[in-house]
């Protein structure tokens, strides 16, 4: 599905980063919320990341085969797999204030 997601974005003209959106479950209800908080995207290198966020909060030790790394930055966290962003976590309070009331 996600295939299908990036060549009809692809397509469109429209870059698959941007055509991506939180997922929110409450109880048994979904909702789907564009995100608010620019993060980066799967791929990106640590020193893109931090050219382009600055330098993080916190630098966590890698950890496990292959090295997983965390870094912390206000409102989110970017997960390395060596040194390419796998995962960016929008933290939810920052998720919450980002929305607004």
């Amino acid at each position: 599905m996600k295939t299908g997601l990036i060549i009809a974005t692809s397509l469109l003209g429209i870059p698959a980063s941007l055509a991506l959106a939180e997922t929110i479950v409450v109880g048994d209800q979904v909702a789907v919320r564009r995100p608010t908080l620019e993060v980066p995207p799967r791929g990106m290198r640590m020193h893109g990341v931090e050219a382009r966020f600055g330098a993080p909060q916190e630098r966590h030790a890698p950890v496990g085969k292959p090295p997983i790394t965390r870094w912390d930055y206000p409102g989110f966290s970017v997960y390395f797999e060596y040194d390419h962003v796998v995962h960016a976590v929008v933290h939810a309070a920052a998720a919450a204030s980002a929305s607004g009331p």
